[in-house]
C-alpha cells in the first residue's frame, strides 16, 4: 500500500527583500527569471530593492521598473524607493504628493536606506538620514535599513590590509559595525517617530538592541535572512566566495541568537536578500573583490519546512536544535511582512506543500538565472506541489 502523503497549506509567501537585477544588471538575473524562482519557492509577492542601474532614486526610475514589471503575471512585484542625497528626498516628496502619481505610489512599499555602502554604493549621508526619517514618519512610510557603520567598517578594512582569504570579509565588516548602526537608527526613530526596520540582522548584539527598543515601544521591526540562520563563518572553507554577502557570515553564537529572536518574537520576518551574481563573478581570483550576495528565493521555504519537520538541513538530515512550526512560517513570511509594508495581500491558501518529500538542492535545477546556490547538495524536507 502506498502511504498517504502528508500535506499542508499556506498563503503565497511575501519576500520583503529581493534584488531582481533589472534594469541594468540583467546578466545576473531579471524580473522574469527571478520571479519564476520565487514562485517555485512558494513566494508570490516580492519587494525589490533600489540598487539597480539606474538606481531607483527618482520617479522616472520607479516608473521604468513598474513598466517592466507589468509583464510579470504570477508574482506581484513591489518596489522600494532609495534615498542617498537631498534630491532623492525631493523625488520622494513628488511621488507622495502628486495626485497623478498615486497609482505609482501604490507600487512603492517603503524607503530603503543604506547606512554604509553595499552592492550599488548607495550609502546615505548620516546628516540626511534624520530628515528622511522625519518625512517617512509624516507619510507613514517604513524605512528599511541596511545597518552597518561606515567608520567602523573603514577602520576594520584598514586593519585587514594584507589579508587575502574570504574569511577576512567577516573581519572587515565586524559585529560592532551592525550594532553601532542599529543603535544610531533606533536613536533617530525615537527622535522622529519613524517606523524603522533593520533588515538582514545578523548579530546577537544588534538583536538585543532591537529587543530592548521594542520593550520601550520604539517603532521598530526587523527581519533576518536564511543564510544567517543556516550558515556561519565556519562554512567559509567549503563555500569560499559563494558564502560572501553583506552583512557577512557570523559566529554560531550569533546564529543561535537569531533563532532565539524568532522564538521570542523579536524577529518579525524572514526575508531572503536574494542577490544573484554569476558564478564567474563570484569566483573572482581575488576573494575580497568577489561581489557580495547569494540567491535565496527558491530555497528559503524548503529550508524552513525542514526545521518545521524536526530536521536540520544539510548533506544529511539531522535533528534540529530549534523549534519552528507552519504557523511560524506563516507569521514570519506572510502575516508580518504584509502588515509591516501595508501590502493588503489576501491570506487565502495558495500553496499546497508535501511536508514529507525529501529532496536535494541542486543549483542547476533551480530557476534563478545565476544557476548556483550556497546550499548545493543539501537535503531538505518539504516541497511546494504543482
Amino acid at each position: 500500500m502506498i502511504p498517504e502523503m502528508n500535506t499542508a497549506v499556506l498563503p503565497g509567501l511575501i519576500d520583503m527583500h529581493v534584488h531582481l537585477r533589472e534594469p541594468g544588471l540583467t546578466h545576473k538575473g531579471d524580473m522574469e527569471t527571478e520571479t519564476r524562482a520565487a514562485l517555485a519557492g512558494g513566494i508570490t509577492t516580492v519587494c525589490d530593492m533600489p540598487n539597480a542601474v539606474p538606481p531607483t532614486v527618482t520617479v522616472a526610475a520607479l516608473e521604468e521598473k513598474a513598466e517592466r514589471a507589468a509583464r510579470i503575471k504570477d508574482v506581484d512585484i513591489r518596489f522600494y524607493f532609495g534615498v542617498t542625497a537631498k534630491e532623492h528626498l525631493e523625488e520622494l516628496w513628488k511621488l507622495c504628493t502628486d495626485p497623478a502619481l498615486m497609482r505609482l505610489r501604490m507600487r512603492c512599499c517603503g524607503v530603503k536606506l543604506f547606512l554604509d555602502h553595499s552592492t550599488g554604493n548607495q550609502k546615505i549621508d548620516p546628516a540626511l538620514a534624520e530628515e528622511v526619517l522625519t518625512y517617512c514618519a509624516e507619510q507613514g512610510m517604513v524605512a528599511v535599513c541596511h545597518c552597518e557603520d561606515a567608520e567602523i567598517n573603514a577602520a576594520a578594512a584598514k586593519a585587514c590590509v594584507g589579508e587575502e582569504g574570504v574569511e577576512a570579509h567577516s573581519m572587515m565588516r565586524p559585529p560592532e559595525s551592525e550594532e553601532a548602526a542599529v543603535r544610531f537608527l533606533l536613536a533617530l526613530s525615537r527622535k522622529t517617530g519613524a517606523h524603522v526596520h533593520p533588515t538582514h540582522v545578523s548579530t546577537a548584539a544588534a538583536l538585543a538592541l532591537i529587543r530592548e527598543a521594542k520593550e520601550e515601544k520604539v517603532r521598530v521591526t526587523c527581519d533576518v535572512a536564511p543564510h544567517h540562520l543556516f550558515l556561519t563563518a565556519d562554512d567559509y572553507p567549503s563555500l569560499g566566495t559563494l558564502g560572501k554577502m553583506n552583512p557577512p557570515l557570523r559566529t554560531a553564537e550569533d546564529q543561535a541568537a537569531l533563532w532565539e529572536g524568532i522564538a521570542d518574537g523579536t524577529v518579525d520576518c524572514i526575508a531572503t536578500d536574494h542577490a544573484p551574481h554569476t558564478l564567474e563573478e563570484k569566483k573572482n581570483p581575488d576573494p575580497l573583490q568577489a561581489p557580495s550576495g547569494v540567491p535565496g528565493v527558491e530555497t528559503m521555504l524548503p529550508l524552513l519546512l525542514t526545521v518545521a519537520a524536526g530536521n536540520w538541513p544539510g548533506y544529511n538530515l539531522q535533528p534540529t536544535p530549534y523549534n519552528l512550526s507552519l504557523d511560524d512560517i506563516r507569521r514570519l513570511c506572510f502575516e508580518n511582512p504584509n502588515r509591516i509594508l501595508s501590502l493588503g495581500k489576501s491570506d487565502a491558501s495558495a500553496l499546497t506543500i508535501n511536508t514529507d518529500e525529501e529532496w536535494v538542492i541542486r543549483g542547476k535545477e533551480l530557476h534563478s538565472k545565476c544557476g548556483w546556490t550556497p546550499y548545493e547538495g543539501w537535503k531538505v524536507r518539504g516541497k511546494v506541489m504543482g
